[in-house]
């Protein structure tokens, strides 16, 4: 895969504003059926990855994609800074409660990946330690799949400057400035940082593949995270039980 500073944060040019957010409607409209649907097939759980930089729009992209949904079949759990208890245990341990039963759709706001990124930025993670947290997280997300338990990754691709403005907004903007904190500052110093971590752990955790979402545009973000998974519901032949 090509490293993530050769990869564009912006929609392609052929892309309109307006022409992407009519076909999110229409995927909104899909994606309710699909997922009734997936939830009465019974045969498949589906785990939901989202991952990128702070403000790069996971919570934008909950909000604008997955809400159409029932949510009486999609849950949705942020991992935040590891508590004392969980720190107890392996990266894993705090994971395993979250993993979906059949049926069930489940994001993961942030995930274990966190559990590399942030040891890596801060210089407390081995390399064999690196490798071995790679490794274990490809073992699991294959072993979930062979379970049909569905694993979707998807890193929400955004620039530095478009970072540094949506930090101005939280600063700005009364709706957002509860979500502020002095560690987006620091994050944004470190963009490279973090790009060259994703570099690491796309590379390496991919034996389930990666969508690289170009995010600076959030219409246009919100409209790629949709197809995406309108087309892998559509793909998975789901069908009502025989009544």
């Amino acid at each position: 895969m090509n490293e993530l500073n050769h990869i564009s944060t912006l929609p392609p040019k052929e892309a309109t504003k307006g022409v992407c957010k009519d076909n999110l409607t229409t995927f909104h409209k899909q994606l309710f059926e699909l997922q009734n649907v997936f939830y009465a097939d019974g045969r498949y759980g589906l785990l939901i990855i989202l991952q990128g930089m702070d403000t790069s729009g996971k919570d934008g992209t909950i909000r604008h994609v997955m809400t159409c949904m029932n949510p009486m079949g999609v849950r949705v759990q942020s991992f935040k800074k590891p508590t004392k208890e969980e720190l107890k245990h392996d990266f894993l341990w705090r994971i395993y409660p979250h993993i979906p039963e059949k049926s069930m759709i489940q994001v993961f706001n942030r995930s274990y990946y966190e559990d590399i990124i942030i040891p890596t930025i801060n210089n407390t993670l081995t390399e064999d330690k690196f490798k071995h947290r790679c490794l274990l997280i490809n073992k699991v997300e294959q072993h979930l799949e062979q379970n049909n338990i569905l694993v979707l990754k998807f890193f929400l691709h955004i620039s530095s400057n478009e970072q540094e403005e949506r930090i101005k907004e939280r600063l700005t903007k009364p709706h957002k400035r509860w979500k502020y904190s002095k560690e987006d500052k620091q994050a944004a110093k470190k963009y490279e940082e973090y790009i060259e971590a994703y570099n690491q752990i796309i590379g390496q955790c991919n034996k389930v593949p990666w969508h690289v979402i170009q995010a600076d545009k959030r219409w246009y973000r919100n409209y790629s995270v949709a197809k995406i998974l309108t087309e892998y519901l559509k793909k998975l032949d789901l069908k009502y039980p025989n009544s």
